[in-house]
């Protein structure tokens, strides 16, 4: 059979998935790796776990499929930073996207003029996530390192560097470092200044439909023919919007894994001072407007963990709690909870926010908790919906992706908080189908970005009562940010001194 690899490199997993020529995916693989956080505000991995469990899904999956892909095409989480060595050797740990060491910095860039026009120049909000903040702190705070560095690169840039040897990023992985100009498609020089790097300590730009071809046995996929197309691809967020055909007016992609997101495409780049929400390329002519919420389902991990004291989580575990929230009204009997645990970004961009239970009284058992949860995760990012409808993108539906979409009370909560249709196209990871979409058109095997399967789609309608009740208890949570803002503020100095 004929298929293309499309493979996502995530925060949690790696995971590779066949895309056969009618643009079905039909198989996969998936291989873990931890995050550690070695002190408050880090969060790093050892990116060679990485590349180890990129090569084993390659392997795996050709090893099953007998014969080599036609192409395999490239996804990556976003706002990674790697310091490397001219032989692209990691001087030290992979600073994920959730690290947040670099807060201080992007908070004196957003008191600042400059703050407002590197977000507009780059499209990428003004936050410790972005490589910007992170390559400033490394320069403040430890000049040693700094000064052995030979380039700044993404997770992905790392995995195409043992590939072919030569450090090339896409526009797509670029265009959320808060280092390039998101129209001309250049490294942007006063954000090189910012950070205090030149431009050589970058990878080379190329379109993400730029390919080379596999022909180096050293790499580790010997299993793979000689000649066989690599699509550098694109960012896991845009991708998404590919996988899941949300890349049509009206339509955004959401996605719920570790963190959250939402976003819509459209021909121009949308920003919004206030609410800080990002603009990144999924290629020359399309742009992906939205918003990141740092608490998706490592919040509900965080509740059966730490609260139910669920210490190895398996997949029945999820659903046995997720079943008993069924019967439980909208708004868990009047408890809600800010999913803050690790801060927020979009819409309120606060670090030093914090998660907090609110209205607890004798009626409410673990169910209500649980529930409350779920809940508080779905009006995070109805409040991104929100704040992106308000900035004039006009959203009729959501193509949903992630982990969360085997739930279905997850689901119609969702539909039910936001009052939008969900379409729920393929249950495999849409951001590796996305980028086996991406490579359909790269290689020549499509003229246009490829569609969804069509015959599979599961359609989840708002129940418009129980969205009227929502607008109340919605109305609540947005207000407990702003009366509690305060208090969590002092807290978070207060704990930061013990």
């Amino acid at each position: 059979m004929q298929y293309i690899l499309g493979i996502d490199i995530g925060t949690g997993s790696t995971k590779a998935v066949a895309v056969d020529i009618t643009y079905k995916a039909f198989d996969s693989s998936q291989y873990f790796y931890p995050t550690n956080v070695t002190q408050p505000g880090y969060s790093e991995q050892d990116p060679e776990l990485i590349w180890s469990a990129f090569q084993q899904c390659v392997k795996e999956l050709v090893l099953k499929l007998v014969h080599s892909p036609l192409a395999i095409s490239l996804s990556s989480a976003m706002h990674s930073l790697i310091a490397v060595d001219k032989n692209g050797v990691a001087l030290a740990p992979m600073m994920t996207w959730a690290d947040s060491r670099s807060t201080g910095i992007a908070d004196t860039l957003l008191s600042s003029s400059l703050g407002g026009e590197l977000y507009k120049a780059t499209g990428t909000p003004v936050h410790s996530m972005s490589p910007l903040c992170k390559i400033s702190w490394i320069r403040e705070n430890q000049p040693e390192l700094f000064s052995r560095v030979y380039k700044f690169i993404s997770i992905k840039e790392y995995i195409w560097f043992r590939l072919f040897h030569t450090f090339e990023v896409d526009h797509s992985v670029a265009s959320c470092t808060g280092l390039m100009d998101i129209k001309k498609l250049n490294w942007f020089p006063q954000a090189l200044a910012t950070a205090g790097i030149k431009e050589t300590q970058l990878s080379e730009l190329v379109s993400t439909n730029y390919s080379r071809k596999y022909t180096d046995p050293s790499a580790g996929l010997s299993l793979l023919a000689v000649g066989t197309p690599f699509v550098i691809g694109a960012t896991d967020g845009c991708l998404a919007n590919l996988g899941t055909g949300a890349i049509q007016p009206g339509i955004a992609a959401l996605t719920i894994g570790t963190s959250g997101a939402l976003r819509v495409a459209g021909q121009t780049a949308v920003v919004n001072e206030k609410a800080m929400t990002f603009s990144y390329r999924l290629d020359e002519e399309i742009f992906i407007n939205g918003g990141p919420v740092n608490n998706g389902g490592i919040a509900l991990k965080w509740h059966l963990k730490n609260i139910l004291q669920k210490t190895q989580l398996s997949e029945n575990d999820y659903k046995d709690t997720l079943d008993k929230i069924e019967s439980i009204k909208p708004g868990a009997e009047g408890l809600i909870f800010l999913p803050y645990l690790q801060g927020e970004r979009a819409p309120i961009w606060d670090s030093k926010s914090s998660g907090n239970f609110f209205g607890i009284g004798l009626n409410h058992q673990q169910a209500h908790f649980t529930r409350a949860v779920i809940e508080g995760i779905c009006f995070a990012l109805n409040d991104v919906l929100q704040t992106l409808m308000a900035s004039g993108q006009e959203i009729k539906q959501l193509n949903v992706s992630g982990g969360f979409v085997t739930s279905a009370i997850w689901l119609q909560i969702l539909a039910d908080i936001t009052g939008k249709k969900l379409l729920l196209y393929s249950a495999e990871d849409a951001s590796a189908i996305g980028a086996a979409y991406l490579a359909f058109k790269a290689i020549g095997l499509a003229a246009s970005y490829p569609l969804p399967d069509q015959s599979s789609i599961t359609c989840i309608e708002p129940d418009e009562y129980k969205h009227q009740s929502y607008k109340t208890y919605f109305g609540f949570y947005r207000q407990l940010y702003q009366q509690l803002k305060g208090l969590m503020h002092e807290m978070h100095e207060l704990q930061n001194k013990a």
